[in-house]
């Protein structure tokens, strides 16, 4: 139950890139509303996480799990039958709103639902497989329906998994509150979405103008006001953010860990379709079943990660997980225009199987370290981990791929100018031009641009690799001695002192 919203939103996150062609022609968005459609989505989310996670702390995570998914199925009812460019962005904004709201709830649940460590532990692993495996799902989902239905199926699919949680949260799950939260701040709540909204757009838009004005604006805007926000909590009482918790190295590490390997993972999720569809000539479902040694591998690693905690260091499970998908991701950089199958898959399964089980235990390390009052806050920093990690991954490694693309894409002999330049600003614009060329010259092209892709590819998984890499020793040497035999985590081993567990 708590498992399906998470799959949900993680597939959100990448359903939408399949269905952009098919809106696109539909509905006729502006080149700006068209970011708008794809990113307010995750403006929203993002910039909301930390409310919703207090709020739920104050109102009850259950009866706040119930409102989101009602916000959340409306607004995917209105998404697939958008008839306009605007009423997109406003269900998309929705989407945003009432994923915000799952997202922390279905986690802090987890915590008073599951009281006994071991069993805590497995439901955690199986709510970061449906996270982590809903983002390999998305291009797989998005190809099948779009080959199928029409563009808003993929919004459609949303609506029957929220009536049934609509219908089963006041049955099957308890309530769970803070029973003494204390007076709401509103500025902190106030300079928490300020601050994280124009850190994202930054992010987001260095994907496509690289350090221009605003993307240095908002970095500044951002810094400045999260600052602010920071400098709030510490004095406060009561904080909307218990900055505290970062006292505790495993609740640090396992969100640096989150962020980070998301990071990596995005930067992949941005090549790997276009690589599959662009480069290799797949169409969008065959391309989607390409992904699904990922997504399984995902899944798979998630459900061991409790098993192997039992007889070994979270240190040695974290670090282990992130370093074979440092592997992984090394390995990808064998992919090249001929599209080896077997690399590809064996690329896929050292990925997913190695982010699976870090993140597993991660969640579970953030949520147990933090006091059961304050678990949807807890609950919030772990999900805004993610999205910071999704938005970065996407920018700065896109950033440096198409960078890297556009530099190795030559000029190329019957090719105007004009087009040339198109081209070498996404490998989907090279294709748009050959489309208009003669059959020699646009084969040229497509050849030419497919090589400096794969070259722009290799250069961001050979990044990521380095950066899990990092991410591994990290684990290795800062969660020594983090061992719950059985079950617990270091904040088991640990408990937090009174003026934290409340």
């Amino acid at each position: 139950m708590l498992a399906l919203p998470v799959l949900l939103i993680s597939i959100d996150m990448t359903v939408l890139g399949f269905a952009v062609p098919a809106l696109t022609a539909d509905l006729g968005p502006t080149s700006t509303e068209l970011l708008w459609i794809v990113d307010i989505y995750s403006f929203l989310l993002a910039g909301l996480l930390v409310l919703m996670g207090n709020l739920g702390d104050r109102i009850g995570r259950r009866r706040l799990l119930v409102a989101g998914a009602a916000a959340f199925g409306c607004a995917s009812l209105v998404a697939a039958f958008s008839t306009s460019a605007g009423m997109l962005i406003a269900a998309r904004a929705l989407l945003g709103l009432g994923g915000a709201t799952l997202m922390p709830s279905t986690l802090a649940l987890l915590r008073s639902v599951f009281p006994d460590p071991r069993e805590r532990r497995l439901a955690v692993a199986i709510w970061a497989a449906a996270f982590s495996g809903g983002a390999a799902l998305g291009p797989i989902i998005g190809g099948f329906l779009l080959e199928h239905a029409w563009w808003g199926s993929v919004f459609l699919v949303n609506a029957p998994v929220m009536v049934l949680l609509l219908v089963g949260a006041p049955l099957l799950l308890p309530e769970s509150r803070n029973p003494r939260p204390g007076p709401f701040d509103a500025l902190s709540a106030v300079l928490s979405i300020a601050g994280v909204l124009p850190l994202v757009y930054a992010l987001k838009t260095a994907a496509h103008d690289g350090a221009s004005a605003p993307v240095l604006g908002g970095l500044a805007a951002g810094g400045a006001l999260l600052w602010a926000f920071v400098r709030r909590q510490r004095r406060l009482a009561e904080p909307l953010l218990d900055l505290r918790l970062f006292r505790y190295r495993a609740f640090t590490v396992a969100v640096a860990t989150n962020l980070l390997t998301v990071f990596a993972l995005l930067g992949l999720l941005f090549f790997l379709p276009q690589y599959l569809m662009l480069v290799l000539g797949m169409s969008p479902l065959v391309a989607g079943l390409w992904m699904l040694p990922l997504a399984g591998a995902t899944v798979a690693g998630s459900l061991a990660a409790p098993w192997l905690a039992r007889s070994l260091d979270l240190r040695w499970v974290i670090g282990g997980g992130t370093a074979l998908a440092a592997t992984g991701l090394a390995a990808g950089t064998l992919l090249g225009m001929d599209g080896d199958r077997v690399v590809l898959v064996v690329t896929g399964l050292l990925i997913g199987s190695g982010v699976g089980a870090a993140e597993a235990l991660t969640n579970d390390v953030i949520l147990t370290t933090a006091p059961p009052e304050r678990a949807g806050a807890a609950a919030s920093v772990s999900e805004t981990a993610y999205e910071f990690g999704s938005a970065m991954g996407t920018a700065v490694l896109g950033t440096v791929g198409l960078s890297v693309y556009a530099a190795h894409l030559g000029a190329v002999d019957g090719v105007p100018a004009g087009d040339a330049e198109a081209a070498r600003e996404t490998l989907g614009g090279a294709a748009q031009v050959a489309a208009g060329l003669p059959p020699e010259t646009a084969a040229s092209l497509l050849a030419e641009a497919g090589q400096a892709f794969v070259s722009g590819m290799h250069v961001v998984l050979l990044v990521a690799a380095l950066l899990a890499a990092g991410v591994a020793v990290q684990a290795l040497v800062l969660l020594r001695g983090s061992r719950g035999p059985g079950a617990g985590t270091a904040a088991d081993a640990h408990p937090a002192p009174a003026t934290l567990a409340g």
